[in-house]
C-alpha cells in the first residue's frame, strides 16, 4: 500500500512540474531565480540524508509523503503563482517573491538543523507563509499572520519579510515568544524593547526563572534595566528590587515566597540575618530555612503541585540550606574528629531538633565524616525521647530526602537501627516505598542510590525484602510494558542477587560488563607494557601536608623519582610502572590548576596515556579531577566520591572504570597502603583480585591502634561492591544496545 502511495505521488509530483512548464513560461531572464527556489528544494530532499525526492522527517510515513508533496507541489504552485499573477507584473517584483519562497525554503533547512523547528512543521510553516505571501501582495502587514503562530514558524516567516509593513512589530512579537521559552535570555536583551508594554511582563518572568539574576541588574539602579525594573508593577520585582538596596539582600532570597504572600515579613528575617556579621543568628537563621523548606516541600507534593519559586536554583531554598549545614554544623564537628569528649565535640548541633538534624545529614551527605554521622545520627534520636518513633520523623518532613537519608542509614550501618524504631508495618510500607517508582525520575540518582543501600545491608531478612519488592517493581512494569522501569528493575534484582555468591549470577554475561571482580596486568599496559598512573594533588593543607608522605612511600631501591618544576615523576625499577603526579602548588595562586594541565600537555605530547587515576583531595576538588581524567581510565581511586553526580560522570568518561571510592575524604593513612599494595600486585602479579586485595588489607588496618584509621578504612569501598557505578555500567550498556 505504502509503495502505491509513495508512486502516486510521484506522478502527482510530475504532473505538476509538467503543468508549471506548460502552462507558465517563465522567461530567461528569470529562470535563473526559479533555479535558485529549485536549488533549496533539493537541498530540503538531501537534508535527511538522501537525495530521493522523498523528505523524509520521520517513520511515520503519511507524515513524509505530507511533508514531501508541500515541499515540491505546493512550493512549485507557489512559483506559478508568482509567474502568473498579474497584480505581480513587474520583473523586480516577481524576482522579490521569488526570493521570498527561496529565503522561506533555505531558513526552514538551517532552523531544522539547528533543531529549532520540527520538519513535521513544515506544512504548518508553509500555510502560513503562503498567507503571508497574498498579504505581502496587497501591502498589507504581517502581523496578524504571526501572532498566533508557534514561535518556530513566526521566527522564520518574519525573518523572510523583513521588508513588509508590519516587520518591526512582528520582531516584539518573536522577541516576546522566544523570552517565554527561554527566560534565561531576557534580561541580557531586553534593552532595546524597554519602554514596549510588554517589557515589564517579561520581567516578571525574568525574577521569577531566577530573582538572583534580576537582582544583580537592580543593584544598578541607574541603567535602562534597572530602571525598568524598579518601576516594575509586578509584586515580586518589586520585593527583589527593594532587597537589591538591603544589606546581605541574598540572604533573605529562600523566603521570597512567603515575603510575597505576607507570611514572613523583612523585617522578621532581618531580626536573624543582622548586618551579615553583627546580629546574625545562624542557628535561627539555620531553624528557618528547615521550617521553610518542609513548608515549600508540602506544596510541592500536593495535588496542585506548586513549586515555589525560591525553591531552587542560585541562591534558592536548597543551595542556601545545603550552606548553612555545611558551614555552621557539619564543618565544625569534622574538624574537631580527634576530640573524644563528645560534648565539646558535638556542640555546633546542641540545640538542633531532630528534624532539623536531619536536613544536616542529607544535605552534607557528600562532606560529612563517618564518626561525624554516627554521633549526629544517635543526636537525633535521644533528642525523639525515650521510645523514638522513626517514622514520625519522616511523617514530620513529609518524607522528604528520605531515599537519600535511607542510603545513608545503610551506608553507615544504621538502617537496623532507624527501622526498628517505627512498627514492622511502617518499616515495611517504607522500605517499599524506597524502592518505587525508580524509573520516574529523569536521572538515575535513586535507583543509585538503592543499589548503594543494598550492598551496605547486613540484615539477612531485610535484603531479602528489598529483592522480593524490586522482583514485584519489575514484573509492574513489565506488564504496564514500561521498558525503562523494567529494565531498572531487572538490573537492580541481578546486581542484588550476584551479591551473593551462592546465587553464581554472572554479570558480565547478564549485564554485558567487564569483570568487576578482577582486571588483568594487560588492561593496564600500554603498547610498550607500561602501566602509566596519574595523581592529582590540591594545593590545600591537606594536600601539602600528605604529598611528602605519598613521595617517601616510594622507597630507592624500588623506584626512581624524578622531580620536575610542577610535577614528579615515578618510575619502578622493575615492572615497568610510571607514576606521574602533579606538585600541590598553592591553589589560592591557581598555581596546583596549572601544574595539572601543564603535566596533561607533557603527557599528551608524549603519547603517555594514563590507565589508572588516583584522586587526592577533598569531594570538592573531584569536578577538577573528573574533568581532566584520562578516557582509557581502567582503575580510578577517589577520596569522597561524591554520589551519583560524579560517579556519573566518570563513567561518562570511562565506561569500564573499576572505582575505588569512600564515604569521607580520602584519607592518607589508608591510600598511601592501598596504593602501595596495589603497585607490588602489578610488579609481581599478572592480575588483581580485588576480594583478596580487600581481605588482605582489612587484616593489615585491624591491627592498627588508630582507631580513626580503622573507622575511615571502614568507609572505603572497593570495585565489586560499588553497587551503584555497577547499575551505572550495566544501565548504559544495555540502554546503548537498544
Amino acid at each position: 500500500m505504502k509503495f502505491y502511495i509513495a508512486f502516486f505521488l510521484m506522478l502527482l509530483l510530475s504532473a505538476s512540474s509538467k503543468a508549471l512548464t506548460d502552462t507558465v513560461m517563465v522567461p530567461v531572464y528569470r529562470q535563473y531565480f526559479h533555479d535558485k527556489v529549485n536549488n533549496e528544494q533539493k537541498l530540503c530532499d538531501r537534508a535527511d540524508g538522501k537525495l530521493d525526492n522523498m523528505m523524509r522527517v520521520g517513520s511515520n510515513e503519511e507524515v513524509n509523503l505530507r511533508v514531501t508533496d508541500v515541499l515540491f507541489r505546493k512550493i512549485d504552485e507557489l512559483q506559478d503563482w508568482v509567474e502568473s499573477n498579474k497584480n505581480i507584473s513587474r520583473n523586480n517584483d516577481k524576482i522579490r517573491f521569488l526570493g521570498y519562497i527561496e529565503n522561506e525554503l533555505r531558513l526552514f533547512r538551517l532552523a531544522w538543523r539547528k533543531k529549532e523547528i520540527s520538519p513535521s512543521e513544515f506544512p504548518a510553516l508553509i500555510e502560513n507563509f503562503t498567507a503571508i505571501l497574498k498579504a505581502q501582495e496587497n501591502e498589507s502587514s504581517i502581523v496578524p499572520f504571526i501572532t498566533d503562530m508557534p514561535l518556530s514558524i513566526a521566527k522564520i516567516n518574519t525573518s523572510v519579510f523583513a521588508d513588509n509593513i508590519g516587520y518591526k512589530d512582528a520582531q516584539k512579537i518573536v522577541y516576546f515568544k522566544y523570552c517565554h521559552l527561554h527566560p534565561d535570555i531576557i534580561l541580557t536583551t531586553i534593552r532595546p524593547f524597554i519602554n514596549e508594554p510588554f517589557a515589564d511582563s517579561l520581567i516578571g518572568i525574568a525574577c521569577t526563572y531566577n530573582p538572583a539574576q534580576l537582582y544583580t541588574y537592580a543593584q544598578s539602579v541607574n541603567t535602562p534595566e534597572g530602571k525598568l525594573i524598579h518601576k516594575s508593577n509586578n509584586e515580586l520585582v518589586k520585593i527583589v528590587a527593594k532587597l537589591s538596596q538591603t544589606p546581605n539582600a541574598l540572604m533573605y532570597f529562600p523566603f521570597l515566597d512567603d515575603i510575597r504572600s505576607g507570611k514572613k515579613s523583612v523585617e522578621f528575617i532581618q531580626k536573624l540575618v543582622g548586618d551579615g556579621e553583627n546580629g546574625y543568628d545562624s542557628v535561627g537563621y539555620y531553624k528557618l530555612l528547615v521550617k521553610t523548606e518542609t513548608e515549600y516541600f508540602k506544596r510541592m507534593t500536593s495535588p496542585a503541585k506548586d513549586t515555589p519559586i525560591a525553591m531552587f536554583g542560585a541562591n534558592g531554598l536548597r543551595e542556601v540550606l545545603k550552606d548553612r549545614a555545611i558551614r555552621h554544623f557539619i564543618t565544625p564537628i569534622n574538624n574537631l574528629h580527634n576530640e573524644n569528649n563528645l560534648n565539646i565535640r558535638m556542640k555546633a548541633i546542641d540545640s538542633l531538633s531532630p528534624v532539623e538534624i536531619y536536613y544536616m545529614i542529607v544535605m552534607g551527605e557528600n562532606d560529612i565524616y563517618t564518626s561525624s554521622y554516627k554521633h549526629s545520627f544517635n543526636r537525633m534520636l535521644q533528642r525523639m525521647g525515650a521510645k523514638p518513633r522513626c517514622d514520625s520523623l519522616l511523617l514530620t518532613v513529609k518524607f522528604d530526602f528520605f531515599k537519600k537519608f535511607i542510603k545513608m542509614t545503610a551506608n553507615y550501618n544504621r538502617l537496623d537501627t532507624f527501622l526498628k524504631n517505627m512498627p514492622a508495618q511502617s518499616s515495611e510500607t517504607l522500605m517499599k516505598a524506597f524502592v518505587a517508582n525508580l524509573d520516574k525520575s529523569g536521572s538515575l540518582e535513586d535507583a543509585t542510590d538503592v543499589a548503594d543501600s543494598y550492598s551496605s545491608i547486613n540484615n539477612p531478612k531485610l535484603r531479602n525484602s528489598i529483592l522480593e519488592y524490586v522482583d514485584e517493581n519489575e514484573s509492574e512494569n513489565i506488564n504496564d510494558n514500561n521498558e525503562r522501569g523494567a529494565i531498572i528493575y531487572n538490573l537492580l534484582k541481578n546486581i542484588f542477587l550476584s551479591s551473593d555468591s551462592t546465587n553464581h549470577i554472572d554479570l558480565t554475561e547478564i549485564a554485558n560488563i567487564p569483570s568487576i571482580y578482577e582486571i588483568d596486568k594487560s588492561e593496564l599496559q600500554d603498547d610498550s607494557g607500561r602501566i602509566i598512573q596519574q595523581v592529582f594533588f590540591y594545593g590545600d593543607n591537606d594536600g601539602k601536608l600528605y604529598f611528602t608522605p605519598f613521595l617517601n612511600s616510594f622507597s630507592s631501591k624500588e623506584w626512581k623519582i624524578t622531580k620536575k618544576p610542577e610535577w614528579v615523576e615515578i618510575k619502578s625499577l622493575k615492572g615497568n610502572i610510571w607514576i606521574f603526579a602533579n606538585l600541590p602548588l598553592d591553589y589560592d595562586a591557581n598555581l596546583d590548576d596549572s601544574a595539572q594541565v601543564h603535566l596533561n600537555t607533557y603527557l599528551e605530547e608524549n603519547e603517555l596515556y594514563p590507565n589508572i587515576v588516583v584522586h587526592r583531595g577533598h569531594s570538592y576538588w573531584l569536578p577538577g579531577t573528573i574533568s581532566r581524567m584520562p578516557l582509557n581510565a581502567k582503575i580510578v581511586l577517589l577520596g569522597s566520591c561524591g554520589g551519583y553526580k560524579n560517579l556519573n560522570k566518570i563513567l561518562e568518561i570511562a565506561p569500564d572504570a573499576h572505582i575505588i571510592s569512600t564515604k569521607e575524604i580520602g584519607a592518607g593513612d589508608i591510600n598511601k597502603p592501598i596504593l602501595t599494595y596495589l603497585n607490588q600486585i602489578l610488579i609481581n602479579n599478572n592480575k588483581i583480585v580485588w576480594k583478596d586485595m580487600w581481605q588482605s588489607l582489612s587484616n593489615l588496618f585491624a591491627q592498627d591502634k588508630n582507631k580513626t584509621v580503622k573507622e575511615s578504612w571502614e568507609s572505603y569501598i572497593p570495585p565489586y561492591k560499588n553497587l551503584g557505578a555497577i547499575f551505572i555500567k550495566a544501565y548504559n550498556k544495555r540502554t546503548d544496545s537498544m
